[in-house]
């Protein structure tokens, strides 16, 4: 028996959400902690919930509500991580490829959502484009992964007045186990990444004191990247 439209939307609904279950059940944890972190540092509730609304990238405001906690200039903030988000554009232009026949009012919603995750899932169930009302698959996976995120952030920062200061001080270690679980796989895959790593960390040690922290991650950054050409180059040879 053929399913009619409602059916068939439904059914992309369904199986969008059961796709986005895992990224769900590993945002709220993280997006806790994001939030209690953002809260000891300074950022009120509003500001620690609007960034996840506006900036949605894990990484990213985890270094942002860092950077603030230490009292950088906004200019290095913007930087920095434009410099860290900067793969997004990369996983972007890929997803649109995969998507190319949707109209544009699926397209930019769609890839505007993009996370490393969400991307990862789309990409795992790339055969759902060809199949009647796709979009409403992926958009169940790019929505839900953005409320999980958004609500697990407002739900840190309440938390972040009245849980004790010793375990919030204690959540900070999912700043480097965010950073970590990013580089791990990369090194895996390609060994001399973890000399790009290296490069970039010490950069930053060396050129902080002059420059200040904020600068010295954006200054370490980009030529800890400019390092891998030259590094991932030699690899593939």
């Amino acid at each position: 028996m053929e399913l009619d439209s409602k059916q068939l939307i439904k059914k992309q609904l369904r199986d969008g959400l059961i796709a986005a279950s895992p990224i769900i059940v590993g945002y709220l944890p993280i997006a806790l902690a994001y939030g209690v972190l953002a809260k000891q540092a300074g950022l009120t509730l509003t500001e620690l919930t609007g960034m996840s609304l506006f900036v949605y990238a894990g990484a990213a405001q985890f270094m942002g509500a860092n950077m603030i906690g230490l009292g950088v200039s906004a200019a290095e903030i913007i930087v920095a991580t434009f410099v860290l988000n900067f793969r997004h554009f990369i996983m972007s232009l890929s997803f649109i490829n995969q998507i190319k026949d949707y109209s544009i009012k699926w397209k930019l919603p769609l890839a505007a959502a993009l996370t490393d995750e969400t991307f990862s899932v789309a990409s795992i169930y790339n055969k759902q484009v060809d199949r009647q009302y796709g979009y409403y698959f992926y958009g169940t996976i790019m929505l839900t992964s953005y409320i999980s995120w958004v609500l697990g952030s407002l739900a840190g920062g309440i938390l972040g007045d009245v849980i004790p200061p010793v375990l919030s001080q204690s959540m900070g270690v999912a700043l480097y186990a965010m950073f970590i679980g990013l580089l791990i796989p990369s090194i895996k895959k390609y060994r001399r990444i973890a000399v790009i790593s290296i490069a970039a960390a010490l950069i930053n040690y060396i050129v902080s004191p002059l420059t200040g922290q904020g600068w010295g991650i954006v200054i370490g950054t980009v030529f800890g990247g400019l390092a891998g050409v030259f590094v991932l180059e030699e690899e593939k040879v």
